[in-house]
């Protein structure tokens, strides 16, 4: 096997794609800092215990492992950013306040998550602790949207679900209780042959509703009709609520969908969940959604809710960045040469020195002008090159 070869779904960055990464990945820092979101930034391995915290089972086959040759205990590499700031919230910055964080960085899955998707994704984020109102969700929400907006998507679908409908279902038959992980898999993949079978002998009530699921999706009208054919539960009627003000809250800033068997995420969130979809992609670009409990394994449960989405995915959709236009110099020790490209640069231009013998070869330079002495030979001029 050659040795440029990289393992299956490892790919590198070049240039012009590198910049379109590292140009949203600055953008969205810096609108999250207007938000009052604070940057941390966890590290890349931690023991195995506190990575699988409050993590669901998909989180643990996406993990890679190793031992550490230090303390012989089991590390892995992160598959996920948002246990390990929970972490942080809870055990470390042990606020009583408002929390706001966000981080940007690599994670690695065992697995691509998607079609055509990374194995080493470039994860960024935004969470906030400590408040339990649907406030906060709707921050999230439109800092997401926001996000995408900013980096030039403005044909976005927001997908809603919330948990707490199936929940408040299996809460009311011990036999659907303890199929909870059965029937999961059955809702997220829409197996409505599957769920007949695996609910036969479970309280006619809950098979019915359960059955229901699969196919209350679409528009926000859904949640009228999920009213109708659920049966009448708080925790359903506060899931429906909590929808439909999360739904008219994006109006007019996202296509709006409703669909509550789109359960990924399931196994730690709380609360309500959402996804963004853009043309050009067929898995979300971003997901959402509360998780009350998981800092509860670190200590200190806190409400929580956040998002995060892929930077690299998304940067495959948007345009080749256009080249940099900058100035060629030649290269030389001269006092005044090097003054000279010292102050173009101070004012924010590219300056490509020429190394003798060499020419530039750039994807991501245009040089279109050149640092040139001028008549007299003791001043430094540009010359338009066209």
């Amino acid at each position: 096997m050659p040795n440029w070869l990289l393992p299956e779904h490892i790919a590198d960055v070049l240039p012009s794609e590198a910049r379109k990464i590292e140009e949203l990945r600055r953008q969205m820092l810096d609108n999250f800092r207007l938000y009052g979101y604070e940057l941390v930034m966890p590290p890349l391995l931690e023991y195995v215990e506190s990575l699988m915290t409050g993590a669901g089972q998909d989180t643990e086959l996406r993990t890679f492992k190793l031992v550490d040759q230090i303390s012989g205990r089991m590390l892995g590499l992160r598959a996920d950013m948002t246990t390990q700031v929970a972490r942080i919230d809870a055990h470390l910055l042990n606020r009583n306040s408002v929390t706001r964080l966000c981080y940007a960085g690599s994670v690695l899955h065992t697995r691509p998550s998607g079609l055509h998707t990374t194995r080493e994704p470039l994860q960024i984020g935004a969470e906030i602790y400590g408040h339990a109102g649907l406030e906060a969700d709707a921050e999230i929400q439109e800092l997401a949207l926001a996000s995408l907006a900013m980096a030039g998507f403005t044909d976005v679908r927001l997908d809603l679900s919330h948990v707490g409908v199936l929940r408040a279902i299996l809460a009311e038959d011990p036999a659907a209780a303890k199929d909870e992980a059965a029937l999961y898999l059955l809702l997220r993949a829409k197996d409505v042959p599957g769920l007949e079978t695996q609910t036969a002998g479970y309280a006619p009530a809950i098979r019915a509703a359960l059955l229901a699921l699969p196919s209350l999706y679409g528009d926000v009208e859904v949640l009228k009709r999920a009213r109708d054919v659920l049966p009448d539960l708080p925790g359903i009627a506060k899931a429906l609520a909590e929808l439909a003000a999360l739904a008219a809250s994006a109006i007019g800033r996202a296509d709006v969908a409703i669909d509550l068997a789109d359960l990924r995420g399931y196994q730690y969130e709380s609360g309500a969940m959402f996804a963004l979809y853009v043309p050009g992609l067929p898995n979300a670009v971003a997901r959402g959604g509360r998780y009350d409990h998981v800092g509860e394994a670190f200590g200190r449960a806190r409400p929580a809710t956040g998002f995060s989405m892929d930077l690299r995915e998304l940067a495959r959709l948007l345009p080749t960045a256009e080249r940099k236009h900058s100035i060629r110099a030649p290269w030389g020790n001269a006092p005044e040469l090097k003054e000279k490209i010292a102050e173009l640069r101070k004012a924010g231009e590219v300056v490509i020195q020429s190394l003798p013998g060499h020419s530039n070869e750039q994807d991501e330079f245009e040089c279109d002008r050149a640092l040139v002495l001028d008549d007299s030979g003791s001043n430094w001029i540009l010359k338009n090159l066209g």
